[in-house]
């Protein structure tokens, strides 16, 4: 008999095919989302609106609002759905005074399911709501916490049809797991504009000593400096390490920015062995030569059994340089993803080492470098604005060869004598190859001229190096081909746009500009660069030139299957010389 009126209840029932979803689903899913919010690299304003946005498709409710309070108390943001400037007073009027300072000041959830007759809610609160006779509202506040302080509310108020069943507590639950994300988020923010607003202060007095820093009357020489490795008498190099001189003093990361070859390396090394850290340890690391996987484990370090192959524990290059100097090649280069890890040491000083879960707290000052524009890649996004700003404290410009080309008979004769010491020989240059040296371009710079001289030095037959002696006499100067435009003639001077190293100073771009991740534009640099010696020869016309490199550069590319890196090695190239040749010459790269 019971089995019969079962399956007669069954038979009454009305079929679904839609699969129900438990409140546990539904609420997982909501954290899950907001979570994507609260993690995204936007203005904290922007982020809140979302949440609340985000909060009406997980829970039944008519209206959300988010309060926070400055450290005395004071109301300080107040956002809704769709918040807008100049909105956080409409917001904070719908709030009921009475019942927000409850909530803040027991950090307990208050459930109100008709603020009309609740004890918390004035007449004036009610109305403010919505509430009346034929419109019954409720309304849930929960607490945002930090640690055990409260920072702030999020309320809902919503209104009963006669028809919704709501679930308070699973409610309750669900917005206190919310205000909990939310609290941390927030806490996070404050700390990084707090430290924003530290290290534009920083930077501003260092800025102010560096622009104190005049040279002596005339009738006295200024003092000059010489640091180990670092060779030239120009005012660009002396310049630069007077600015050493001062930046090494202090513990703020600094940012080398200049092209490839220009000796960042070496800047880096000075700034640590002028600095109260010298006696510390210098690391270094390209991160351009790793990928992601490697480069956590190099920089943090890794446990026993973190990953295949890890068969003992390691340090990692954070943990190495304790009390001294972690220099970062190449910055630029790492992925978006990594920057998030890279940022929380740079802020916090402290890490995990991959696979483990003790936290380990160093004490380094890092050093980074990149021939990148970073001011584009914040603006493209693929850069983040915190970490340029965390890096970027005290950037210093490491000027061209070509723009200290007084140099380069100090640079050309310390590394013949350099070769000579290693290879038993006594060669030096005539005039004649000095010249060659003074017209050259070297777009690779400083490593490049070495470069040129050992290639020169040990191909050389005499006792001396002579004009005729370098491979551009001969047309066999690759660089000197790929990196001269054809249409110069071979005395001009003209304008050569490079990708431009200075920074904007930290004190012209504001907080606002910071959180939006963008950075104000420069215009880019020209730079006069002069055409090869005139003893070089050059083409009979401009056409034969232009086409005999580009077919030099399809023959090697069609060689190498149309592979760059192999090209590059037929033709004695880096890849990035060759990805330079084949964009200026416009050669469409073949796929198979």
């Amino acid at each position: 008999m019971v089995q019969q009126e079962a399956l007669q209840i069954e038979r009454e029932q009305p079929r679904s095919h839609v699969p129900l979803v438990s409140l546990s689903d539904v609420a997982l899913t909501g954290i899950y989302e907001i979570s994507k919010i609260l993690t995204a690299p936007n203005r904290l304003e922007t982020t809140l609106s979302s949440v609340v946005n985000l909060l009406s498709s997980f829970m039944q409710m008519r209206h959300g609002v988010i309060s926070l309070l400055e450290d005395d108390g004071i109301p300080d943001i107040t956002v809704g759905g769709g918040w807008n400037e100049g909105t956080d007073a409409r917001y904070r009027a719908r709030l009921p005074e009475k019942a927000i300072g409850q909530v803040i000041a027991t950090a307990v959830p208050l459930i109100a399911e008709n603020v009309a007759s609740h004890p918390a809610f004035s007449e004036a609160d009610a109305q403010a709501l919505g509430a009346s006779e034929d419109s019954r509202v409720s309304f849930i506040g929960v607490p945002i916490r930090v640690a055990s302080r409260v920072i702030g509310t999020l309320t809902i108020d919503r209104v009963w049809d006669g028809r919704s069943v709501f679930r308070l507590d699973s409610d309750v639950r669900f917005l206190t797991m919310v205000a909990n994300l939310i609290g941390q988020t927030v806490q996070l923010h404050r700390v990084v504009s707090r430290d924003r607003e530290r290290l534009m202060a920083e930077s501003g007095r260092l800025q102010k000593e560096l622009s104190e820093l005049k040279p002596t009357s005339a009738g006295r020489e200024r003092k000059r400096v010489y640091v180990d490795g670092i060779i030239g008498d120009s005012r660009e190099i002396r310049g630069l390490l007077d600015k050493i001189m001062i930046v090494a003093k202090s513990h703020s990361p600094v940012l080398l920015r200049g092209e490839s070859g220009t000796g960042k390396e070496l800047i880096a090394k000075a700034i640590h062995e002028l600095s109260p850290r010298a006696k510390g340890p210098f690391i270094k690391l390209n991160c351009a030569a790793l990928p992601e996987s490697v480069l956590e484990s190099e920089l943090f370090g890794h446990e026993k059994g973190a990953f295949t192959g890890a068969v003992g524990a390691r340090k990692g290059r954070f943990e190495l340089a304790d009390k001294g100097t972690l220099f970062l090649d190449e910055i630029g280069e790492i992925s978006p993803s990594f920057q998030a890890k890279l940022l929380r040491v740079l802020q916090e000083q402290e890490f995990e080492r991959v696979g483990g879960s003790h936290t380990l707290k160093v004490n380094v000052r890092v050093v980074a470098a990149t021939n990148k524009n970073l001011e584009e890649a914040v603006a493209k996004n693929e850069f983040r604005a915190d970490l340029y700003y965390r890096i970027s404290v005290i950037p210093v410009i490491v000027p061209s060869l070509r723009d200290r080309r007084g140099d380069i008979p100090l640079l050309a004769n310390e590394f013949l004598d350099r070769f000579n010491r290693e290879n038993g020989r006594d060669l030096h240059f005539n005039q004649d190859a000095m010249d060659v040296l003074m017209g050259c371009g070297f777009p690779g710079n400083v490593r490049e001229l070495e470069n040129c001289v050992q290639r020169t030095a040990t191909l050389a037959q005499g006792g001396s190096i002579v004009g005729d002696d370098f491979a551009c006499r001969h047309n066999e100067c690759l660089s000197a081909l790929l990196w001269r435009s054809p249409a110069d003639a071979p005395q001009t001077r003209r304008p050569m746009e490079i990708p431009l190293p200075v920074m904007p100073p930290l004190s012209a771009i504001s907080g606002e500009a910071a959180n939006s991740n963008t950075v104000p534009r420069l215009p880019p640099l020209t730079v006069p660069v002069p055409a090869p010696a005139p003893a070089v020869p050059v083409r009979a016309t401009v056409l034969d030139e232009e086409m005999s490199e580009r077919e030099r550069l399809v023959d090697a590319m069609e060689r190498a299957g149309w592979v760059q890196a192999k090209a590059a090695r037929l033709l004695g190239l880096t890849p990035r010389q060759i990805g330079y040749a084949l964009k200026k010459h416009d050669i469409e790269i073949k796929r198979f």
